[in-house]
């Protein structure tokens, strides 16, 4: 849209300019409208007509793009950038928008002042940075412009207070450490409470929090008396100008004037911290009253819940003493149980103790008798007999325990297989009666056909018969055919029955060899066996029962071998059983009665 003919010539001219230069050239082009913002005076209605042709041509639209950049890459850098925060200020005071002044009011606004608070951001975080004392006051100073622009831009529009109290940006500027830029930023909010006094209640609650509790907090960790004379005046000021700010202070920080009176009196400040002290204590003396007297309701309250608690346990003692009672009568039997048998096992273990003990002292007895009767000669050759049966004892017992914990660990495994073979036993069987019962099905035509489909299938039926000719057989070839089939029929028949009388006789030696083993996982130890316990493992013929004595015999001989006999074959004697001798006899015992095959 075209500029009306009064436009000022100087704003077109850097409105044509801008519009054709490079991105670099354009900071310094928008630079000057600082000479034309000045060239009037403020209240002049030629001012008013230069700032509208400037909103017009979206100049400060472009200022604020710049902002937005990286101002470090600028011809001029952030003092540039500061100046053009100022120009963005200048121009927005004493603007009159008549069209669209919606967007104006509700959309540019706030993003100006946005952008501001953004750079005043980026500069605090230089600032921070900087080494050099000429860096940081040239930041510094930057920084001050900024904030000044700010203040500016919000005193000709109240309504951008609450704007620049919500944003993120000004929190974040407040709560630095930094105490130049924390007392610049806290003036920003000294003038703000001097523009709108009312806008801290406006904004939400926790902002409002959020900002005293920065405040107060500075008071709390800085010495520094300037950080103390800025945080306090600006107390004072809230305190001043809305009374729910005062209350607010005396409730949320009830410590408050403990800690100015100790920590910040003779700082330098002591006429707004004593007006501040006063505010404090006249809110908390009148506070008093309310307090007392919410202190008494509840104090009535608690007292006449904690009768009512009172009365409804005294019902429910006698209920409580009785379990209680119970309880207690219970724990003491326990108790007395638990000693009951403690004893029992002290009794158990000092019986035992003299009992081996006695047994010590009767096999000493019995040593002492034996050395006595025995030669002194053959001494020697007693006790390492003595030694060798002890040896064997101990080998006897260690390899009946090792025995016994193998089968142990054995019997699950077999226990599983045994389980396992009759679920497959059992599933082969419904698998083979299934097989049995299936009948193959008589063919049935198709469903559902025409009488035009059942023509055209059987007119394909006859023309392939008609290009496949049955082949022609004699009546004695077909008697031969009949012959052959007749005798593989047979021959099926019988391999058929051949087949399930083996199928039955290895079912029949597979329940044997499970009574078998039945037989031998039941079967009690040799100290608790009695002579109907042998009477399962023994056979009715005599030859079987005669090699069986003869094969345990031979067995028991072989265990009594001393340990170097069985070393090798250079020490065996003419009355060694060979290995495969041993175990064919071995071999040839059985098991339940019947012989092994």
């Amino acid at each position: 849209m075209a500029a009306g003919p009064a436009a000022d010539p100087r704003v077109l001219s850097l409105a044509a300019r801008v519009a054709e230069g490079s991105e670099r050239d354009v900071p310094g082009l928008l630079l000057k409208l600082k000479e034309i913002l000045s060239s009037a005076s403020l209240g002049h209605e030629e001012s008013k007509k230069i700032k509208q042709d400037i909103y017009f041509y979206d100049l400060i639209h472009y200022c604020m793009l710049v902002l937005r950049q990286d101002c470090s890459r600028l011809h001029g850098g952030w003092a540039t950038a500061a100046q053009l925060a100022e120009i963005i200020s200048h121009c927005c005071v004493g603007l009159e928008v008549k069209e669209d002044p919606e967007e104006f009011y509700k959309k540019f606004l706030p993003s100006a002042i946005d952008s501001l608070l953004l750079l005043g951001r980026r500069l605090q975080a230089r600032f921070i940075r900087a080494v050099k004392d000429e860096e940081k006051q040239d930041f510094l100073r930057y920084f001050q412009t900024v904030t000044d622009a700010i203040c500016w831009l919000f005193g000709g529009h109240t309504q951008l207070t609450e704007c620049v109290l919500q944003n993120d940006h000004f929190l974040q500027l407040l709560i630095s450490d930094s105490t130049e830029t924390a007392v610049t930023t806290m003036s920003v909010l000294h003038s703000i409470l001097g523009v709108n006094s009312s806008v801290l209640l406006q904004v939400d609650e926790k902002i409002l929090h959020s900002v005293l509790d920065e405040l107060v907090y500075k008071l709390s960790s800085s010495s520094n008396p300037v950080i103390g004379n800025a945080a306090t005046k600006l107390l004072l000021l809230m305190a001043k100008v809305c009374k729910q700010l005062l209350e607010l202070l005396a409730t949320r920080y009830k410590g408050l004037n403990v800690l100015l009176s100790k920590q910040w009196t003779g700082k330098g400040f002591d006429r707004d911290l004593s007006q501040l002290l006063d505010l404090l204590y006249l809110e908390q003396s009148s506070g008093k009253g309310e307090m007392q007297r919410q202190q008494q309701a509840a104090c009535v309250i608690q007292a006449t819940w904690k009768g009512f608690q009172t009365r409804k346990r005294l019902k429910k003692l006698p209920q409580a003493v009785t379990a209680l009672q119970r309880s207690f009568r219970a724990k003491r039997e326990r108790e007395l149980q638990l000693l009951k048998k403690q004893k029992e096992e002290e009794g158990l273990k000092l019986q035992m103790q003299l009992q081996r003990q006695r047994a010590m002292r009767l096999f000493h007895e019995r040593q002492l008798a034996l050395l006595e009767i025995i030669h002194p000669s053959q001494i020697n050759k007693h006790m390492q007999e003595m030694e060798v049966k002890s040896a064997l004892t101990i080998q006897r017992f260690w390899r009946g325990y090792r025995a016994r914990k193998l089968f142990h660990q054995q019997k699950q495994s077999l226990k599983e297989y045994k389980a396992a073979v009759i679920i497959q036993r059992a599933a082969c069987k419904f698998l083979e009666k299934r097989r049995r019962k299936r009948t193959l099905s008589s063919w049935k035509g198709p469903k559902g056909l025409t009488d035009e489909q059942r023509v055209a299938l059987q007119q394909k039926v006859d023309d392939y018969i008609k290009l496949h000719p049955a082949s022609q057989m004699s009546e004695e070839m077909s008697k031969e055919l009949h012959m052959q089939a007749q005798e593989k029929l047979a021959q099926f028949l019988l391999r058929s029955r051949l087949d399930q009388r083996a199928a039955q006789r290895r079912e029949t030696l597979l329940a044997q060899v499970n009574t078998d083993v039945e037989l031998l996982m039941n079967a009690p130890q040799l100290a608790e066996s009695t002579e109907k316990d042998l009477a399962v493992f023994m056979s009715r013929s005599v030859p079987v029962a005669t090699k069986a004595k003869e094969s345990h015999n031979a067995m028991l001989k072989y265990a009594r071998w001393p340990w170097w006999k069985k070393l090798g074959d250079e020490f065996e004697e003419d009355d060694v059983i060979p290995d495969d001798t041993l175990n064919a006899e071995l071999g040839s015992l059985f098991i339940g009665g019947r012989k092994s095959l």
